[in-house]
């Protein structure tokens, strides 16, 4: 009966009462289900589990668009590539699932098991948005994608896997961004937003950005100088490397020091490191207090 998988290629077995059973059954055979049109198929409670395997069912580059999935079994399903646009996964099992590359738009996931699906880096229209030439095109894609993202975030949110919410409320932010006009100052100050801390997901970051902010201004005080009990510190080529190395851990003391505005007195700038000392006191406040407000914000979900 599955030798041929025209007929379901070509959509002509959609009418079938039983075709939830018939797929059921193809499904059985072990074969890749390729191009399959089940547009507004009733899939209702389907089991497309494959049992005592250690990989799923592959139902990949089909159309499953408005698709009644409600109750559907899909353990560790292989969806790729498919269009599940508007198609109903309310209740269904998708532990496991590779939904990469599928059409989400208008897919609904309420009360579904999400857990560990594999998502792609980006849905297909944030892809298909960055690779087009056509602003307008463009413009409507990103709209698309932020729409999927922002619908995923609140199911998400919505079960409590605040991991998975964060996730997508980044990206979401990201294609938002990519919205905005490219030189626009918006776009900038949301760009560095998203280096800083990820739009709060990524407190990572901070510490990575406050780590290369102390050694890039203790840099700057090895070869400006500062002062420590009466004596500059500063690089001098004329003497040994362990001195020039030991002035160098002594301007990155000062750098943190001054980082977190702790400012024991030991050590003072001079000269242009007053400059350096004031601009780093002023990121070393915004900085931290990011990080508190990050941190804060992933730790209490």
């Amino acid at each position: 009966m599955f030798e041929d998988d025209s007929k379901w290629q070509q959509g002509e077995m959609l009418s079938n009462d039983e075709v939830a059973t018939l797929l059921q059954q193809r499904a059985g055979t072990g074969q890749a289900m390729r191009n399959f049109k089940l547009k507004s198929c009733n899939l209702e409670n389907i089991n497309l589990v494959n049992r005592h395997s250690k990989h799923g069912h592959r139902l990949i580059d089909s159309d499953l668009y408005r698709a009644n999935m409600r109750g559907a079994h899909c353990f560790m399903l292989d969806l790729s590539g498919s269009s599940l646009m508007k198609a109903d996964f309310t209740g269904a099992n998708l532990h496991c699932a590779n939904l990469s590359d599928c059409n989400l738009l208008g897919t609904k996931f309420h009360d579904a098991k999400l857990e560990n699906v594999n998502w792609g880096n980006k849905v297909i229209q944030e892809e298909q948005a960055d690779q087009s030439q056509n602003q307008e095109e463009k413009l409507d894609l990103y709209e698309q994608a932020e729409e999927i993202y922002r619908h995923l975030r609140k199911v998400f949110e919505n079960q409590g896997l605040f991991e998975n919410a964060g996730y997508f409320f980044e990206r979401e932010m990201v294609v938002r961004r990519k919205q905005m006009p490219k030189y626009s100052t918006k776009r900038l100050i949301s760009k560095i937003v998203d280096l800083f801390c990820g739009y709060g997901e990524q407190p990572i970051r901070v510490v990575v950005f406050s780590s290369i902010t102390i050694l890039g201004f203790a840099t700057l005080y090895f070869f400006s100088g500062v002062n420590f009990s009466g004596e500059e510190v500063a690089f001098n080529s004329s003497l040994s490397a362990k001195a020039n190395t030991l002035a160098y851990l002594e301007s990155i003391y000062f750098s943190i020091v001054t980082f977190t505005t702790l400012g024991y007195g030991d050590i003072t700038p001079t000269g242009l490191s007053r400059l350096f000392a004031a601009i780093e006191a002023l990121m070393g406040s915004f900085t931290l207090a990011l990080f508190v407000v990050v941190f804060v914000k992933k730790m209490t979900r």
